[in-house]
C-alpha cells in the first residue's frame, strides 16, 4: 500500500507540470532557436514543452541552426569559422601586416575574399583595416586568432 500513495503524488505532480504555464506557444526568448524551437513553436507554452525544446536545442541542433540559418535561428553576417581563413592569416602574418599598413595588396585582397566581403565593399574594408592597424596588430607577439578577432570587432 505504501507504493500507491507515492504513485498518485507522482501522477499529480506530472499533471501539474504538464498543465502549468500560460496559454500560447513556446518562444525563442525562453528556449532559444534550433530544432527544439521548431518542433515546439506551436505547442502550448508549459514548463514541460520549454524543457523539451531547450533540451533538444542543447543537443547541437542550435549550433547547426545558427550555422545554417535554419530552425528559427539567424545566421551571423559573416561566419568566420572557416579553417582556410585561420590557416591563411597564420601563414601570412608578415605580408598581411604590410598590406594592411599600406591599405592594399594581394594578401589583403585574399583576406577580404576569405571573409566574403562583397567586391564593392572591399575598398572601404581595406581602408578601415588600414586606419585601425594598431588595434588589429596590437603587439609584435600577437597571435593569428587574435588578429582575426580584432578584424571582426572592427570590420565585422
Amino acid at each position: 500500500m505504501k507504493g500507491k500513495p507515492f504513485s498518485i503524488v507522482i501522477l499529480l505532480f506530472l499533471a501539474l507540470l504538464l498543465g502549468a504555464g500560460a496559454a500560447g506557444a513556446v518562444t525563442k526568448s525562453t528556449t532559444g532557436c534550433g530544432l527544439g524551437y521548431y518542433l515546439f513553436k506551436d505547442a502550448t507554452d508549459t514548463f514541460a514543452t520549454q524543457l523539451l525544446a531547450v533540451t533538444t536545442n542543447s543537443m547541437g541542433t542550435q549550433t547547426f541552426g545558427i550555422l545554417t540559418g535554419t530552425g528559427g535561428c539567424r545566421q551571423p553576417k559573416r561566419l568566420v569559422s572557416d579553417e582556410r581563413l585561420h590557416e591563411f592569416v597564420a601563414g601570412n602574418m608578415d605580408s598581411l601586416a604590410a598590406d594592411m599598413a599600406s591599405g592594399q595588396g594581394e594578401s589583403l585582397d585574399t583576406l577580404a575574399e576569405l571573409m566574403s566581403v562583397p567586391e564593392p565593399e572591399r575598398p572601404a574594408f581595406c581602408a578601415t583595416l588600414q586606419e585601425n592597424f594598431s588595434n588589429i596588430f596590437t603587439s609584435r607577439d600577437v597571435q593569428s586568432a587574435q588578429v582575426i578577432d580584432n578584424i571582426l570587432k572592427i570590420a565585422g
